[in-house]
């Protein structure tokens, strides 16, 4: 495998195998070692002496990126900063993954991503560059190893390729900015990669185990997410490995194992003890992480059924945009992550066809360079198949964990396909730059009025770059040099061509404020279902830069077309209890443009973004909160986030993220009452919640807020469809008995001080 390796290292494809690479030495003398500084600016003496200049300005650039006006998103997702928050002054909130200091309830994911945002709050205090930093050097952690991972076989021109072609893709730069789960899990998966094609070289058991230890903690950051692709991962490894086959299966037998504790110690831990010494494991209904794993956040995902979610775990999903095979090439999905998707599976069908049939005399090689592309491609698919067809719950941003699959096959396939040469190559990577240009232009298309001159240029110098790869090369050695030189050119400017669009899409991205749960990457778009935009702006861009006229964009809040449904939320029919705050989003009877233009209670009653706390409404929560278990309690998590960022006291979050939880129910939080536990309820808007009353939903025009899908009247803001929930029946007890304080816009209701009887 040395000269093999010799080979795949040098520059331009060719082998650098007997030439002379770093300092000369004399016979008998041990070769002079470079300086660190030397090693790490000229790194390998293989790699071409460009490679390693170019990588670290790629991760300085990338880093800029990712950290430029990271302040500008304040809390970002203050459901996930809450919890921040909370682990940073409790180490037991740490553990869990607390939603409050005081340990009511977890967050509906396992902790693993919120401890480095932790750490970094504990060590530099709660503000929003402690808790997104962490995120963006993960992004630029995880350029670093696709670029490492990929140059081991294809050299440092694919490295630098793929590594370019993920740090520029729109919905990688949106989550390495942001405090979602996603980043940390993307940066796992490739590592997971990265391991299984190390082992995959020697068949070295070592590497097989850390891959499981990958997924094993990726498990521990998002589930059963983590584990998409796994299966494609182990049949190529069980394919070909070059062990025998007996040992493969030891080995991945001991990777299985290796998996089962890296994720499994803490899900132990948290089933063994008993519910009293932990928090409520957010998002279940049974207060089980087993059901919260395999249900909310596991198979409910693909056939729908989601218990407790908002969407009311009817099954069938259709609420989160069409599935099908189509599906990530959509106006809502297309823009974030499809920009070089064809190109991406191009070049695996070309890979693997010209690399099934390997000559003799370089067959370990090829073979090799087969089960990369194997493995990146497996995973590519299984991910893209599974994204496209599954009917629960699915956001926009989720597309993050096909970026490193789509850059690496992008960066390996290009570069094999050209040092294969021939008219058929250069035919094969023309197909690639007009299909992208042309893809390009539709993407950019959806956005009319932003940047129109963009999607011209685009597709013109795309076309161009593929007419000039199409040119023979002749006969006479001049004509031959000259077809060389506009072949190279053609090719950069493809490469340029390809990469414009991502890239102002990630320039608008960064550029542009981030918050809430749900966002996106990029302008509005049309047919957009409507998420994304600023801190606050739950419907994006409320007609400023970038909004497409006539409402039909994901960035206006225009009727009917705000949700998935066209009714307000997926299914139609507003949301569980449609809000506390007495009509959605936010304030009382606000809907459509104003709610995505207000920061008000955060849109959908708090559902998808915080509220805005005014100072007299701190002071008000922060009155003798130390005297209290609890400073307040709010339906729902992103109502209790907000307070509990502005104060830092514990704010408990009444049947956690959708306030559909069960946890507390009614006698127990009736129980934290009368020991005195927690001071205020706060109940949004002038109007209250006010429980059991019918509120306008502002998008569907349809009364939602007693009468839900199921026809039963569910109160105030958390019951499911068709019952009464128990959030409903604590809204409803407080209303009767304690007294209402207002405070500017914001309701809140003394639980010291009940109403005279």
């Amino acid at each position: 495998m040395a000269p093999e390796r010799a080979a795949h290292h040098a520059p331009d494809g060719g082998s650098q195998a007997g030439t002379s690479a770093g300092p000369q030495t004399v016979p008998g003398e041990s070769p002079a070692r470079p300086g660190l500084v030397r090693r790490i600016v000229r790194g390998r003496s293989a790699d071409p002496r460009w490679a390693r200049p170019a990588l670290l300005a790629l991760l300085a650039v990338t880093a800029a990126l990712y950290v430029w006006d990271l302040s500008a998103a304040k809390y970002a997702n203050q459901f996930y900063s809450a919890a921040v928050q909370a682990g940073s002054v409790s180490w037991k909130a740490f553990f869990f993954g607390s939603s409050d200091a005081a340990n009511a309830i977890t967050v509906d994911k396992p902790p693993a991503s919120l401890w480095p945002m932790e750490l970094s709050v504990r060590l530099f205090g709660l503000n929003s560059w402690a808790i997104l930093v962490p995120e963006a050097l993960m992004g630029v952690t995880t350029v670093g190893v696709l670029y490492a991972t990929v140059r081991r076989r294809f050299g440092a021109a694919a490295g630098l390729l793929s590594a370019g072609a993920l740090a520029l893709t729109p919905v990688a730069a949106l989550m390495f900015r942001f405090n979602n789960p996603d980043a940390m899990l993307c940066l796992l998966m490739v590592c997971a990669v990265a391991c299984v094609l190390r082992a995959l070289e020697a068949g070295r058991t070592k590497w097989l185990v850390l891959a499981g230890v990958c997924f094993g903690l990726g498990f521990l950051t998002k589930t059963l997410q983590a584990w998409l692709i796994l299966p494609a991962l182990a049949v190529v490894y069980a394919c070909c490995a070059p062990v025998a086959v007996r040992k493969r299966l030891g080995q991945l037998l001991l990777a299985g194992a290796a998996l089962v504790v890296s994720g499994g110690w803490w899900v132990a831990i948290v089933e063994l003890l008993p519910a009293s010494a932990r928090p409520y494991v957010g998002g279940s209904q049974t207060n089980s992480f087993l059901e919260l794993t395999f249900g909310y956040n596991g198979l409910g995902r693909i056939d729908g059924n989601e218990r407790g979610s908002v969407g009311g775990g009817h099954g069938g999903g259709g609420g989160w945009g069409e599935t099908g095979i189509t599906r990530l090439f959509s106006s809502d999905m297309g823009g974030q992550i499809s920009w070089l998707l064809p190109a991406a599976l191009i070049l695996l069908v070309v890979a693997v066809c010209v690399l099934w049939r390997a000559r003799r005399a370089v067959a370990a090689e090829q073979a090799a360079q087969r089960a990369e592309f194997l493995v990146w491609g497996g995973a590519l698919l299984m991910t893209f198949t599974i994204f496209s067809f599954m009917s629960g719950i699915f956001h926009q941003y989720y597309n993050i964990a096909l970026s490193p699959y789509i850059a690496a096959l992008v960066g390996m396939g290009s570069v094999l396909v050209w040092r294969r040469g021939g008219w058929l190559a250069r035919s094969v990577l023309a197909a690639v730059a007009a299909t992208t240009a042309v893809w390009s232009y539709v993407l950019l298309d959806r956005s009319p009025q932003w940047l129109p001159w963009l999607r011209w240029t685009v597709l013109v110098l795309g076309l161009l770059a593929a007419l000039g790869l199409l040119l023979p090369a002749g006969a006479d050695a001049r004509v031959r040099r000259r077809a060389g030189v506009v072949a190279g050119v053609a090719a950069g400017l493809g490469v340029a061509t390809a990469l414009a669009g991502p890239l102002a899409y990630t320039l608008d991205t960064v550029n542009t404020p981030k918050g809430g749960s749900i966002i996106t990457a990029g302008p509005a778009v049309q047919g957009g279902r409507g998420f994304g935009g600023g801190p606050g702006r739950m419907f994006g861009r409320g007609g400023g830069k970038g909004a497409v006229p006539g409402g039909t964009t994901g960035g206006r809040g225009s009727a009917g077309r705000g949700f998935p449904g066209g009714q307000g939320f997926p299914g139609g029919q507003g949301f569980p209890g449609a809000g506390q705050m007495g009509g959605w989003p936010g304030q009382p009877g606000g809907g459509g443009e104003r709610a995505g233009r207000m920061r008000g209670a955060g849109g959908m009653g708090g559902l998808l973004d915080g509220a805005s706390v005014s100072d007299r409404a701190k002071r008000l929560v922060e009155r003798n909160a130390d005297h209290y278990t609890w400073a307040a309690a709010a339906i729902g998590s992103q109502n209790a986030a907000s307070y509990q960022l502005a104060t830092q006291k514990p704010v408990m979050a009444i049947g956690g993220f959708n306030g559909s939880d069960p946890s507390p129910t009614l006698a127990q939080f009736q129980r934290y009452v009368a020991e005195g536990r927690i001071h205020y309820f706060i109940a949004g808007g002038r109007d209250g919640f006010p429980a059991g009353r019918t509120a306008r939903a502002g998008a569907g025009g349809k009364q939602t807020g007693g009468q839900q899908a199921g026809g039963k009247q569910a109160g105030g803001f958390g019951g499911g469809p068709g019952e009464r929930g128990i959030s409903s029946q604590i809204s409803a007890w407080i209303e009767k008995t304690f007294k209402k304080v207002t405070v500017g816009d914001a309701t809140f209701y003394d639980l010291t001080q009940r109403k005279a009887s």
